[in-house]
């Protein structure tokens, strides 16, 4: 048997499955097409996570683009987070004429079926779509506190307070909510009087620098975030015509608030692992995230909000949803993290610096061992819609490094107009159902009400204290007739004196 025939056996035993799947290409030996080596991912197998890397302009996103649309061809629903505004065009079919689509399916031996996927646009900020929302209280204390970064006793005290609000039935919906909480307890006496008598003190400083927190994440843009009415994630698990809907979130204009971005992602994968139910090893996937340019997530993370997402990476497969995250290196992607990811798919990396050559050596430390390429090497040269490829079989053990060429996108390789845009959100029954955001009373305005009655019911007492215990004793010269006589005989003793003065005078001449 030769190195070809080898190739093909090893790879069709190891990307062969008993159930359904996704195909994403066909592997190349020797810098030619294989056409019986058919590269494709058990689609049970597509809640292990994954990662989609590769240098500028290699082909990323076409790939997130190409996994994205199959899995809606299966059912499945996505949620793309569009961090550079490029995965529109997965909602229109991809131009018939398009020569070199045709050509790249044509060498694959693949159909080209040109389609869009049903998609729905969502939004944290100004982008037009549903508008998402989230409480304080959806958070939670330990949550609310990594996205402060708050040091330990800063976040005992975010438990306090949220206990606090727990018992006394102020509801925490945004930031303002919170905000005034911490200024009760702080300025008002009563506030300051039921914390301290029923959860112990709080250091004035240590408030201080919570608000301080607080103030920063409103600078990002986070108050459009919190509200009412909060979303429902079972939104995201919706179909049309056996076709898994593409959630689009359009972050274009929050790309300079990694903060924000943070608080969002967290939010979003603490209410799915909290609502989700367990779905045990189920055919297929329930839900698939792709994190677009993941390192910014990752960049500048905290040390105990990189301990959340691990944690989180580690649980919320058991609720049959996989995470994707696309970045231009694995280094972007923390080892904890980088260790749980299944899939991965790699594309071309450049080698021209120290660092660039470290991430490449980085980046073939996670692949299988191979004797059909010098992976170093391989991974250098690889095309433009060319990736290394490996997988998880059904068993869950890792497939052979395939050098992979992928298959062109059904669907448009370019972004909607600005009219298509509009025309999918104002047909959208989710736009209509979250436009409108809901004020119901909250901690702000409930404790707002209470100093306003404390102080309207001060200022009256004080009146009344002050008449009954420094009562005015009556005078007998308020008496009118005492005071008309007094003035009259005033009078005539002045009269009298000024006449004795004149005849003193009279006489001395």
């Amino acid at each position: 048997m030769n190195q070809k025939e080898s190739f093909i056996q090893e790879i069709q035993s190891r990307y062969s499955y008993k159930n359904d799947k996704i195909i994403l290409g066909k592997a190349k030996l020797d810098g030619e097409i294989v056409e019986e080596a058919e590269i494709s991912v058990a689609l049970k197998t597509m809640n292990r996570h994954g990662l989609i890397g590769g240098a500028t302009g290699t082909g990323k996103t076409k790939s997130l683009q190409i996994i994205a649309e199959q899995l809606s061809l299966k059912g499945v629903p996505t949620l793309l987070m569009d961090i550079k505004g490029d995965l529109s065009g997965i909602g229109a079919p991809a131009n018939s004429e398009d020569k070199n689509a045709q050509e790249r399916m044509q060498s694959l031996n693949l159909p080209f079926d040109p389609q869009g996927s049903p998609i729905e646009f969502l939004s944290i900020s100004d982008e037009p779509g549903v508008r998402l929302r989230a409480t304080v209280s959806d958070f939670g204390p330990v949550l609310f506190s990594k996205i402060l970064e708050l040091n330990e006793t800063q976040e005992s005290i975010i438990s306090i307070i949220f206990k606090y609000c727990e018992d006394r039935n102020l509801p925490l919906i945004d930031l303002e909510d919170i905000r005034r909480v911490l200024q009760y307890v702080t300025d008002s006496d009563e506030g300051k009087s039921e914390l301290n008598s029923n959860y112990g003190t709080i250091a004035p400083a240590s408030l201080g620098a919570i608000l301080r927190k607080i103030v920063a994440l409103e600078q990002q843009g986070a108050t459009k975030f919190f509200g009412e009415p909060s979303f429902d994630v079972q939104d995201l698990l919706k179909t049309k015509d056996g076709k898994g809907i593409v959630n689009i979130i359009r972050l274009i204009d929050i790309q300079n608030q990694p903060n924000l971005f943070s608080t969002f992602m967290l939010s979003l994968l603490n209410k799915i692992y909290s609502q989700f139910p367990e779905s045990g090893d189920s055919d297929k996937p329930k839900l698939v995230i792709f994190i677009d340019e993941a390192h910014l997530i990752f960049k500048e993370a905290t040390k105990a909000l990189l301990n959340q997402i691990e944690t989180m990476v580690k649980l919320i497969r058991s609720k049959g949803v996989g995470l994707y995250f696309v970045t231009q290196v694995p280094g972007d992607v923390p080892d904890a993290v980088l260790s749980q990811l299944g899939l991965k798919v790699q594309h071309a990396l450049r080698g021209f610096t120290a660092k660039d050559r470290k991430e490449i050596t980085k980046a073939i430390e996670n692949y299988p061992t191979t004797t059909y390429y010098k992976a170093n090497e391989v991974i250098t040269q690889l095309g433009i819609g060319e990736a290394f490829i490996t997988a998880l079989d059904e068993k869950g053990i890792p497939t052979p490094l395939a050098y992979t060429h992928m298959r062109a996108p059904n669907s448009r390789m370019d972004v909607l107009t600005f009219d298509e845009i509009n025309t999918i959100v104002s047909s959208s029954d989710l736009v209509n159902r979250y436009a409108s955001e809901i004020n119901r009373q909250s901690a702000n305005e409930i404790l707002s009400q209470k100093l306003e009655q404390q102080k309207n019911t001060e200022k009256p007492t004080t009146k009344t204290t002050s008449t009954k215990r420094v009562p005015k004793e009556k005078d007998w010269t308020d008496n009118p007739v005492v005071r008309d006589v007094s003035r009259t005989a005033t009078r005539k003793l002045i009269d009298l004196g000024m006449k004795m003065l004149n005849n003193f005078l009279k006489g001395k001449k």
